[in-house]
């Protein structure tokens, strides 16, 4: 006998006793669980719903809003509110059966990013609370627990230390669409030491004995002591937020070009938001009064529309108009005695042509006009060093004289008498 192969044996069942101790189990051993082949859970779960080839669904029956109601759920948060330890009905359906031995898994997770990594438990004082926990048998640290079914199991995960039931699939019963799984929930969201206000999501995923996801919903809860306040104080707020956010977007389409420096306006207008709608009615006397007005506000309207950029341009043309009008020289007053030409003294063609401003005109102040021209004919003789080319009828002061169309007309230009000149010469 070769002592380096070992002993063999010689009996005809050896090789078949060795192979059946690894694949066929003992005849008096336990049937095996049916969640022992389960793998463990990922370290953070997926919340994206996914219906799978078996169009997987989970709904709720038709609940009640009132404040006596131990669960409700809301459509349009998709979010269960239901009163610590008070059971509540999840209807489970799909379209096609699964395959056998499928299982249904429920396990809560936080909600938001920055607690999503930690493990949803009870908090202290209920888990070491003998209430709700004597006769039990899921452990009491779990927080979903499944009722009136014996073959629900709680499992909690070696790895992440996630916790959750599982109860097998059960096709629905004869004349219904639904099956119907009774959850139980056993801490408030608001507990110290627990979620402690945080919201969860729980997540029921419908899974096949090894493990494999064939379908997943997902649905935020809240535990609470009033369900049915909560969830009308939760969608009137939502509801106001979509108004504010609305606003919003309108408010910026019509101004897209807010500048940093308009940030004190942005602030006092975001304070008076809530009184930007409301339309007040000012009476007005006078006709006048009322159409300047209206021009006012239609413009502090447009102006709304047009974009910052288009009216800081038309501030600078503005800014740059009156720079222009005051660097140029002041124009002297009429009747003046400044040595400018004798025009500017006399009145504009707009009022001598213009009706409205004849009343103006009165003898008194053409008298005056023609005052300062003429002081050598009334005042004396004339010097012989005066210019009479200014008083010739060519002069084109007197073809505007002419014009006017007035009762009260210049006296005729002084006649040129050589006579007189020469008498003058004479003495």
């Amino acid at each position: 006998m070769d002592q380096n192969g070992g002993s063999t044996s010689t009996s005809p069942y050896n090789n078949e006793h060795a192979q059946n101790n690894v694949t066929a189990p003992s005849p008096y051993a336990q049937p095996s669980s049916t969640f022992e082949a389960l793998s463990p859970s990922p370290a953070i779960p997926s919340n994206t719903d996914y219906a799978g080839p078996h169009t997987f669904d989970v709904s709720f029956q038709q609940s009640s809003t009132a404040k006596s109601a131990t669960w409700t759920y809301s459509t349009e948060l998709k979010k269960l509110y239901c009163q610590i330890a008070k059971t509540c009905p999840i209807q489970i359906k799909v379209l096609t059966n699964p395959p056998q031995g499928a299982v249904l898994r429920a396990m809560p997770v936080y909600k938001k990013a920055e607690h999503v990594t930690e493990v949803v438990k009870r908090c202290p004082n209920h888990e070491l609370s003998r209430e709700f926990n004597d006769g039990q048998i899921a452990p009491p640290s779990h927080l979903i627990r499944v009722e009136g079914n014996s073959h629900a199991q709680y499992v909690e995960d070696s790895i992440t230390g996630r916790q959750s039931v599982l109860v097998p699939y059960e096709p629905p019963q004869v004349g219904t669409e639904f099956t119907t799984i009774l959850y139980n929930f056993m801490c408030n969201s608001s507990c110290v030491g627990g979620m402690n206000r945080r919201p969860i999501l729980i997540i029921v995923t419908l899974e096949t004995r090894d493990g494999q996801v064939l379908g997943r919903r997902c649905f935020e809860a809240r535990i609470c002591a009033c369900p049915g306040r909560d969830r009308k104080a939760d969608e009137d707020s939502i509801r106001k937020q979509h108004v504010g956010d609305g606003t919003k977007s309108s408010e910026g389409m019509k101004r897209p070009f807010r500048q940093a420096s308009h940030l004190s306006q942005l602030n006092s207008i975001k304070k008076r938001r809530s009184t930007d709608e409301e339309v007040f009615c000012l009476p007005i006397k006078g006709r006048e009064i009322y159409e300047i007005l209206v021009k006012i506000k239609e413009s502090l309207e447009l102006m709304q529309f047009l974009p910052q950029q288009t009216i800081e341009s038309y501030r600078q043309q503005q800014q740059n108009l009156l720079q222009k009008q005051s660097s140029l020289p002041p124009q002297p007053a009429f009747g003046s005695s400044s040595p400018t030409l004798c025009k500017n003294k006399l009145p504009s063609v707009s009022q001598l042509i213009n009706p409205q401003q004849r009343n103006t005109l009165t003898p008194s102040s053409m008298a005056g006009g023609l005052t300062d021209m003429t002081p050598p004919m009334m005042g004396g003789p004339i010097p012989m060093n005066t210019d009479m080319s200014a008083l010739s009828p060519t002069n084109p002061l007197q073809s505007q004289l002419q014009m006017v169309p007035s009762h009260c007309t210049p006296p005729p230009p002084y006649p040129m008498d050589n006579s007189i000149s020469s008498s003058k010469q004479i003495f």
